[in-house]
């Protein structure tokens, strides 16, 4: 599953220019940092496009081109990362807990890494969107973990984890995942459904994300939201799909492909009524 990435852009990209040393605070550093300069976003499966897990378009995509992508883009460009920094990593599936019903049986239909440091597991995630992890997580249940962002924890679930992030007072569930590890096929699999399947929600509207260090940034279809570390909440709505474009390349700060459709696509997501 890991290829040869290049680092120098991968880290200009980032804005990051620390040691290059596989130690927990080459992870810390490198976390915080991706989410920040590289948005969530699934652009290319509400365009119809393909989208493409290999390293060399991972590399032309999120770091070249100045666009982001969902969690296996994210993802998967991290191992690589990491890899060659001489990290020992594992990618690991999930079931989306996060607005599902309870009780709900989804799929495996998100990823995330473990990462083992000094005798220690780790989780490392920079893909899960408005709640996308902003530092790595001890992989130990049941203590509650600062990151730069909301306070996480893992709970045991039998042979399972789940992720919870404490939102206010309460802690929301995010997803579930065991230890079994996950190859490049097995995600490609999930990956060709949820970015070609009519019912998938990447298919039918636009969602990105971007974590700045004192804020989040959300944006579903045309509804912008802010969400301030101190708990507020800011909700805009987008009236034109210049405003969204507008959000696309600044509070987001994706360049974005210049395209007849991709204008189109936006003008469909504008709200009847705007």
């Amino acid at each position: 599953m890991t290829a040869v990435i290049d680092l120098d852009g991968y880290f200009q990209r980032i804005g990051y220019t620390g040691e290059r040393r596989a130690t927990l605070d080459t992870l810390r550093a490198i976390q915080v940092r991706h989410p920040d300069a590289i948005a969530f976003e699934n652009l290319n499966p509400l365009l119809k496009w393909p989208v493409r897990l290999d390293a060399p378009s991972l590399e032309q995509k999120l770091v070249r081109s100045g666009r982001g992508g969902y969690c296996f883009e994210q993802n998967l460009l991290l191992s690589h990362v990491l890899t060659g920094l001489g990290f020992k990593v594992t990618g690991l599936a999930a079931r989306v807990l996060w607005n599902a019903p309870e009780g709900a049986i989804t799929p495996r239909g998100h990823m995330l890494l473990r990462i083992d440091l000094d005798g220690k597991p780790f989780v490392a995630d920079v893909g899960f969107g408005v709640l996308t992890l902003t530092a790595p997580l001890w992989l130990e249940p049941d203590i509650e973990q600062a990151t730069p962002h909301e306070p996480f924890r893992l709970i045991s679930a039998g042979q399972e984890f789940v992720m919870q992030a404490k939102l206010g007072e309460t802690w929301k569930p995010l997803y579930r995942f065991d230890l079994q590890e996950q190859r490049l096929p097995d995600y490609e699999v999930t990956n060709w459904y949820l970015s070609n399947h009519p019912n998938s929600h990447f298919v039918n509207g636009l969602i990105a994300a971007r974590a700045a260090p004192d804020r989040r940034y959300a944006l579903r279809n045309n509804e912008l939201a802010v969400h301030h570390l101190n708990g507020s909440t800011e909700r805009r709505v987008l009236a034109t799909a210049s405003e969204l474009r507008t959000a696309l390349e600044g509070t987001f700060r994706l360049t974005l492909p210049e395209v007849p459709e991709l204008d189109e696509a936006l003008g469909r997501l504008i709200a009847p009524s705007a």
